[in-house]
């Protein structure tokens, strides 16, 4: 596909290829990324407000998102179906799965539910999906929602947080200034999400937004956080290979984002999402045949309101 044909909303402002690296990278450590297990800890609170018991939940993409205990405390008779598309991340875990077997083998004697990894969500199968900090770092956001939507169950719900448009906001004037491209993609706003989702077979969806201010007190130290959250995605990222003089610039130019409290500072937008697969709806053929019988019956039910 080439830079000139239309692409689908959500999929023209990531680097595939970079977010792949990217979650291969972040998957490689025992834990997900610092912002992540934050956000999970802030979606797991907001739990109660669904009213489901779900016998199976899917977890989109666990390595990266974190929540995988607050979920198993919240459901603690619930299959976990890791979903991992990616076959060398679904190695990473698998192998995680098999030193955690003793441990396994002691929840399931205490009545413990089971973890299942997948690569792709078995049919209507969990009455939950959570997505924690996938979505913004998705380069095919309709293909990854119709996925979610697949693995739900009728009237199951998904549940998923992501970045939001003003997130990281402040680097966009350094870089700017300084020749270097774009610090990030331009992430999607709620709304688009929304439309999305629809567009997906999701009913009702639910959309809102938190907006957290970061501060650190070196520029070492707010570079060092950024890696770990993953990397810059945007096609239009400045490339090549970057020297220690170009890194030395860096820190001078992050000195910009020092306020008036002696401290850099950074904004982060939260958009959370949920959203219900619905009853699927009846196709109505272009001729119908209905009996006189089946008529009268329809007549007289409509009678009765």
């Amino acid at each position: 596909m080439t830079g000139d044909e239309a692409l689908p909303p959500g999929t023209q402002q990531i680097d595939a290829g970079a977010a792949q690296r990217q979650r291969r990278r972040l998957a490689a450590s025992e834990d997900a990324p610092w912002l992540h297990q934050e956000v999970a800890t802030r979606m797991l609170d907001r739990l109660p407000v669904i009213r489901l018991q779900p016998t199976a939940v899917l977890q989109s993409r666990p390595s990266i998102g974190g929540g995988d205990a607050g979920l198993r405390q919240h459901y603690p008779q619930a299959t976990q179906l890791w979903l991992e598309p990616d076959a060398e991340v679904r190695a990473l875990l698998q192998q995680r799965l098999k030193r955690g077997f003793m441990q396994s083998v002691m929840d399931k004697l205490r009545g413990g539910a089971p973890t299942e990894l997948v690569a792709e969500p078995p049919a209507a199968a969990a009455q939950l999906a959570w997505s924690n900090m996938e979505l913004h770092a998705e380069a095919d956001k309709p293909a990854l929602m119709k996925r979610w939507q697949a693995g739900l169950a009728v009237e199951g719900c998904l549940m998923f947080s992501c970045l939001g448009p003003d997130s990281f906001i402040e680097l966009r004037p350094v870089f700017a200034r300084e020749g270097w491209g774009v610090p990030a993609p331009d992430w999607v706003d709620m709304h688009d999400l929304g439309d999305m989702l629809v567009h997906a077979g999701f009913a009702d969806p639910v959309m809102d937004q938190e907006h957290l201010r970061l501060t650190w007190g070196s520029p070492e130290d707010l570079l060092r956080d950024l890696r770990a959250l993953g990397g810059n995605l945007a096609p239009a990222r400045a490339r090549g290979l970057r020297t220690k003089a170009w890194r030395a610039r860096l820190l001078r130019a992050l000195e910009s984002l020092r306020g008036a409290d002696g401290r850099l500072s950074l904004s982060i937008e939260l958009v959370y999402g949920h959203a219900f697969k619905p009853q699927p709806k009846v196709k109505v053929a272009a001729t119908t045949e209905v009996s006189l019988e089946q008529m009268r019956a329809m007549v007289r039910g409509a009678g009765k309101h």
